[in-house]
């Protein structure tokens, strides 16, 4: 039909310009649509700086304590960082999550006036004893859990687990990214229910 409608299409016409046009347009917007898939699937899902807790800090200043000195916190024998097709979560400054957790209860301690300037008075030492996630709960919802086991080196010992759900989403990539952002969240709360177990405060004295 454009053939017969423009005859000899070397010479110029309009009808045939449109539909070349329309062609280049539908060409260029496919294009960018792969390009910006790309880009989303190269996207890494990472949890940002820990960022502490106004209720945390007033539960740790309420204990009324200093000199607290943290030691190593011990990875679980078994985490997979993995997310969908996507890889591994990252975490900021390239910790791992165990030593996000660690950092999450220094801050939180140093904030609050708890934390050893010196020589610690008393340390705490950690075992993650399990720490996992999903994406995907119920399709579209996600969960984070974290059991740990803080010792005293007075002897003492408290075991803290927090199971944290939030809303994933159902693409890999929105899905991953909001459990990575989730991981913060999970173990500000994992911080809190520690430091207000009222067992905690025996491993401080």
């Amino acid at each position: 039909m454009l053939h017969e409608a423009c005859g000899d299409l070397s010479i110029h016409c309009p009808l045939h310009n449109r539909a070349l046009g329309g062609e280049m347009s539908r060409a260029v917007l496919v294009a960018v649509i792969s390009i910006a898939g790309l880009l989303v699937g190269c996207e890494t899902p990472t949890t940002q700086r820990y960022a502490i807790s106004a209720d945390n800090n007033q539960a740790i200043k309420a204990l009324n304590t200093s000199g607290v000195g943290l030691g190593d916190f011990a990875a679980p024998a078994e985490f997979s960082a993995t997310c969908r097709a996507l890889g591994p979560l990252h975490v900021a400054d390239g910790l791992t999550h165990t030593q996000y957790i660690r950092k999450a209860f220094e801050d939180e301690m140093k904030v609050a006036g708890a934390f050893a300037v010196g020589a610690p008075r008393v340390s705490l030492t950690g075992k993650v004893n399990k720490l996992e996630f999903s994406s995907s709960r119920g399709l579209t919802g996600g969960s984070w859990t974290i059991d740990l086991t803080l010792t005293s080196s007075n002897g003492k010992a408290l075991t803290v687990n927090e199971y944290y759900e939030f809303d994933s989403g159902f693409v890999a990539n929105e899905a991953c990214r909001n459990t990575a952002e989730a991981f913060s969240r999970a173990v500000q709360n994992l911080v809190g229910k520690t430091v207000r177990d009222p067992a905690f405060a025996s491993l401080l004295a």
